[in-house]
């Protein structure tokens, strides 16, 4: 067992070298994500992944080098790192911006234990699966102005004009709307509507539904909270 803590030991200053690098990104990842939030259009999961997923990766690259500095030559150790991000290429299935982020935290602590850092992959581990679980819980990433956005999905046949004719529903129920979308659906027989929309009062909802129903023929209304792009990572 001291053969492995040697190498954590070894030298202070490559201890507290890595943990003031992997506490710089850290500190970089969630400035630069709470400054986007304020523009960008996302789940509060992508922001989180993106405050820490530079501490995942500079915590993976400083391992990296301990480990191939004096053996390896450059060639050798980007092809080894591409070895071992190239893992993540290998999940079952496309998954969220956190799923990702946990991967990536796995292989930078399999990495640890892999070249005999224990003391990195349990200390610096659990801190940033910790500082996820916190983040988890701060407002941060929400902001009153996105939160108040609905994505309204409205289904309607195709000998209707959707041009104009919810405009009167819209004024009425709604501050805000843009069409952002449009599709066909069941053969091409319907159209999938999708609307950004603002409500003046969001208790309104079903009064909304009810009345956009009434002009669609019952067909599915659907609505969601507004992401620009709601598709998982």
């Amino acid at each position: 067992m001291d053969t492995i803590f040697d190498s954590v030991f070894a030298s202070s200053m490559s201890i507290w070298g890595t943990f003031l690098c992997v506490a710089g990104a850290l500190l970089t990842g969630l400035l630069v994500s709470w400054i986007c939030s304020f523009r960008l259009r996302a789940s509060k999961g992508l922001f989180i992944t993106g405050a820490l997923m530079p501490a995942v990766i500079a915590l993976v690259f400083v391992l990296m080098e301990y480990f191939l500095a004096s053996s390896l030559t450059t060639t050798a150790r980007l092809l080894t790192l591409a070895v071992a991000f190239g893992l993540l290429r290998f999940r079952s299935a496309n998954g969220r911006a956190e799923e990702i982020l946990f991967l990536f935290l796995s292989v930078a602590v399999g990495v640890a234990f892999g070249i005999g850092y224990v003391a990195y992959g349990l200390i610096i581990g659990i801190a940033l699966a910790l500082a996820y679980v916190g983040l988890t819980f701060l407002p941060i990433f929400t902001h009153r102005h996105f939160s108040k956005e609905h994505l309204l999905k409205v289904t309607i046949p195709e000998s209707l004009d959707y041009s104009e004719v919810f405009d009167q529903t819209f004024a009425h129920y709604a501050s805000e709307h843009d069409l952002v979308g449009v599709k066909t659906t069941n053969m091409g027989s319907m159209f999938c509507l999708s609307y950004r929309i603002v409500m003046k009062d969001d208790r309104e909802q079903k009064e909304l539904i009810d009345e956009l129903r009434t002009k669609n023929g019952n067909l599915e209304i659907s609505l969601l909270p507004f992401v620009e792009e709601n598709k998982s990572l």
